[in-house]
Formats: structure tokens, C-alpha cells, sequence
């Protein structure tokens, strides 16, 4: 009698165990998950306020036209990505066009003092930084899922369970030209 208690005692507890474990891993799954949601909101605005700032700057800068296709081919990418992970890839992408945008139009002072043009840069500084600021937080979600995935004993849980490592969103290509020295020139 006494030892049939022990064994359910012990079953019981493995169990709770168990559940607690993939409990854990599901809230760190959906807080992932409900991170990307909020980048999901800043690059909405984004893509939203990509178009308006290739229009003002078509007019100054009409031969420019291949950097403005990359730009818009780019944000047309970003807004039919489907999963996190084409999202992340394509986010990256308009990233690296927008920069390539930025240097051109170093190019045009005129531009630079166009009011509307002014407002945009301003509008899409401030959206970069929210974005940089909730891919930070997403980035610490996915480290702290990826963490709970990996690691012992709920790597058990979420190898019976197909949780598995997910992908971090980081600068992907524009990440080299935050590496490079910034060149002064005088």
C-alpha cells in the first residue's frame, strides 16, 4: 500500500512537472510571438510611409530611378512576407535599400530643405528607433525561448512537443556597415 502512494506520489509529480514545463514553453513561445507583433505595427507604418518618401524625392532626383525601384521593391517585399522569418529577411532587405536611399540624397541639398521631405525623414527616424527598440525586446524573447528550448530538462519537453530554436532579427546585411570605421572627410 504504502509503496503503490509512493509510485503515484512520484508519478503525479513528474507529471506536474511535465505540464509546468510545457506551460512555460508555450508562454515563451506566444510572448515571441506577441513581440513580433508589436515590430509588426512600426514596419505597417513603415511600409506605409515608404511610398510617400519616394514620391517627394522622384522630383529632385528623377535619374536616381534604380535606387528608388530597390527601395520599393524592397517594401513591396516586406509587406508580402508571410512568416516571422520572411518578414525578418525582407525587413532587412528594405533596411539595406533605405540606406542606399540615404546616401544618395546626400547628393541633393535642395531636397534636404523640402518641408515635406524634412517631415518624412523625421517621421521615419522616429519609426526606426520604435523598430529598433521593440527588435530588442523581440530579440530578448526569442533568447530567453530559444534558452527554455534548449536547455535541460525542458529541451525534453520541447523535443517531444516540436518546439524548436527560432531566429533572432538582426541587421542581416546592413550590419556590415556598422562595422565599417565611419570615413571623415574634410
Amino acid at each position: 500500500m504504502t509503496t503503490t502512494l509512493v509510485i503515484i506520489v512520484v508519478i503525479v509529480l513528474v507529471v506536474l512537472f511535465l505540464v509546468a514545463k510545457y506551460n512555460g514553453l508555450v508562454k515563451l513561445r506566444n510572448n515571441r510571438e506577441n513581440a513580433f507583433a508589436d515590430i509588426d505595427v512600426q514596419l505597417k507604418q513603415r511600409h506605409d510611409l515608404v511610398p510617400q518618401l519616394v514620391e517627394t524625392v522622384k522630383g529632385y532626383a528623377a535619374h536616381e530611378k534604380e535606387t528608388f525601384e530597390k527601395v520599393i521593391a524592397a517594401r513591396n517585399g516586406a509587406v508580402s512576407a508571410k512568416s516571422i522569418d520572411e518578414k525578418i529577411v525582407a525587413e532587412n532587405s528594405l533596411s539595406a535599400a533605405l540606406s542606399g536611399m540615404r546616401v544618395t540624397l546626400e547628393a541633393y541639398p535642395e531636397l534636404k530643405a523640402n518641408q515635406n521631405f524634412m517631415q518624412l525623414q523625421e517621421e521615419i527616424a522616429d519609426l526606426e528607433n520604435k523598430l529598433s527598440a521593440v527588435r530588442r525586446y523581440f530579440n530578448s524573447a526569442t533568447k530567453e525561448y530559444n534558452n527554455a528550448v534548449e536547455t535541460f530538462p525542458s529541451n525534453i519537453i520541447a523535443g517531444m512537443f516540436n518546439f524548436h530554436k527560432e531566429i533572432m532579427f538582426d541587421l542581416g546585411e546592413e550590419r556590415k556597415s556598422y562595422e565599417e570605421a565611419p570615413k571623415i572627410q574634410f
